[in-house]
């Protein structure tokens, strides 16, 4: 009773102070239920009305949850497993989307009990993210392992293990290399494509098309300040319009001019070997075609294209939270859609790879909210790819390529605001909030160095979109995470998709159920 007592005196004390924020009380019992209680603490009943939990109609019932899990027990026995050819696979990328992310993401679509479009797919797994030389990978060497099906060093692309970073003369040995799915599916008579929301030669979608032994070589200037101009490598956009995949991709969207063209040629280029490899695409066939606007793109009749080429932006795509009715870029789904469309007249089938890129930047960055609507527009674009394609012959597989250090805690109320405070006050007195990162750059933001005391995140988090939340370490960027990441697969044999295996498994996953690759194939 004691204890008790003592919530009801601190409660009646911060409702006449106006404040909803606890802080526990003292615990009077047994050290080992005081240290559970620290681990587990009953926050107090907040305000009625808006502050209030959200209620569920029969949500403190039994037989809500057990008609729930009933339901699901169902569909799963309901749901025959799949096992022809795929005709055609869409790999989704959300760069960074640990499962943080997703879990916390659900709340913008209206409450943790929400579902983003691919948690609705049949089968699911867990793939292992750690390079050859590291624990926590970036986004050059995940790339290799889950398109190439070969794990290779951090900052490499496309080669194996062999190949250390910004080695200058190893990856000019081809025996090095190792080729995507994408070539795979080539070879054997389909269309490939890519999308993504970053530069077409950033890491990720050069996983597609790219040899490289660091994923900053996107021109020729950045090759030449690490290896000289006599290196004999090729940058990573010459790779991809004359390299032997990149010049045969059927559709390639997304942004990043800059590394086609050079410096003297437009303001806004950043080769310096004077070439313009848009107008050398243009040039290469007649019926190849360019588009720079969502409105050219939505303008285009796809049937005409022999190959699509769309550059929307010299750098990045912008964050959807920054476009308006001025900018002229599509998004993610937009692009989606007329790829798929696009892509679809293969009567062979294809393989597209659709990133959803800007997830990681904005986590790098500390910015919560512009992540999570990144991830909320990634779900968007693959609920449109659903709808336009057959789960009995097309493949759809989700992933991430790493987690971050994002963090989704704080004990708070049904409902409540995924961006707002935590109920319970810090041992500091000073609030903390629900999201929040182990490291990055907001720490400065979030902590006096003078006084050495943490600064109230309330009295600087105020609801614009741009706005960083609070990180543990400083740094100049957020980390990576270590953690695996989630697989959600749906389509033919999407079930083999289940268990706990390398990222390097997937594209084989992928190839078996195309019949695909020079490995084992449903076909063999």
């Amino acid at each position: 009773m004691s204890l008790l007592s003592n919530v009801v005196v601190v409660i009646a004390v911060q409702l006449l102070l106006g404040s909803l924020a606890w802080s526990a009380p003292e615990c009077k019992h047994g050290a080992e239920y005081c240290k559970d209680r620290l681990m587990h603490p009953d926050m107090p009943e907040p305000l009625q009305g808006r502050n209030a939990p959200r209620k569920y109609e029969g949500d403190d019932t039994n037989a809500y949850w057990r008609e729930q899990a009933t339901e699901y027990v169902k569909e799963k026995l309901a749901t025959p497993l799949k096992e022809g050819k795929a005709k055609n696979v869409i790999m989704f990328l959300g760069d960074g989307m640990g499962i943080t992310t997703t879990s916390a993401a659900r709340n913008l679509l209206g409450g943790e009990e929400m579902v983003l479009s691919f948690e609705q797919f049949a089968h699911t797994g867990l793939s292992k993210t750690y390079s050859v030389d590291k624990i926590v990978p970036d986004s050059a060497c995940t790339a290799t392992a889950y398109l190439c099906g070969v794990k290779g060093q951090e900052g490499t692309i496309g080669v194996n293990g062999a190949v250390p970073r910004t080695d200058c003369t190893v990856m000019l040995d081809e025996a090095t290399h190792v080729d995507s799915i994408a070539k795979w599916a080539m070879d054997a008579g389909k269309w490939a494509g890519l999308v993504t929301t970053t530069r077409v030669t950033h890491a990720s979608p050069a996983g597609v098309y790219a040899h490289i032994a660091e994923r900053d070589w996107e021109n020729d200037a950045e090759v030449a300040a690490d290896c000289g101009t006599a290196s004999g490598i090729q940058d990573i956009a010459y790779q991809l319009a004359n390299g032997q995949v990149g010049s045969k991709l059927k559709l390639i969207m997304g942004g990043g001019r800059k590394h086609w063209v050079d410096s003297s040629l437009e303001t806004w280029g950043e080769r310096t070997d004077g070439l313009n490899l848009i107008d050398e695409f243009k040039a290469a066939d007649a019926q190849n075609v360019y588009v720079s606007t969502e409105a050219e793109l939505n303008a285009l009749d796809l049937t005409t294209p022999a190959r699509l080429l769309g550059l929307f932006q010299n750098d990045h795509l912008l964050y959807h939270m920054q476009t308006n009715e001025t900018t002229t870029q599509p998004t993610l789904e937009q692009m989606t859609r007329k790829a798929i469309e696009y892509m679809s007249q293969s009567t062979e089938g294809y393989f597209l790879f659709i990133e959803g890129g800007r997830i990681d930047q904005a986590h790098h960055d500390n910015l919560a909210r512009m992540a999570l609507d990144e991830t909320i527009e990634f779900s968007k674009a693959i609920a449109a790819a659903r709808e336009l394609t057959s789960a009995d012959d097309t493949l759809l597989v989700v992933t991430a390529d790493h987690s971050h250090v994002f963090n989704y805690a704080g004990y708070s109320y049904r409902g409540s605001d995924i961006f707002g405070p935590a109920p319970a006050i810090a041992q500091d007195g000073k609030r903390h909030m629900v999201l929040s990162y182990s490291n990055g750059p907001s720490y400065d933001r979030f902590y006096d160095a003078e006084t050495k005391e943490r600064i109230d995140p309330t009295t600087l988090i105020n609801g614009v979109y741009n706005e960083e939340f609070p990180a543990g370490v400083p740094l100049d960027m957020d980390t990576h995470g270590g953690d695996d990441v989630l697989v959600y697969a749906d389509g033919p044999w999407s079930h083999l998709f289940t268990g706990v295996y390398e990222q390097s498994t997937i594209p084989h996953l992928m190839a078996y159920s195309a019949c695909i690759g020079d490995g084992l194939t449903m076909c063999s």
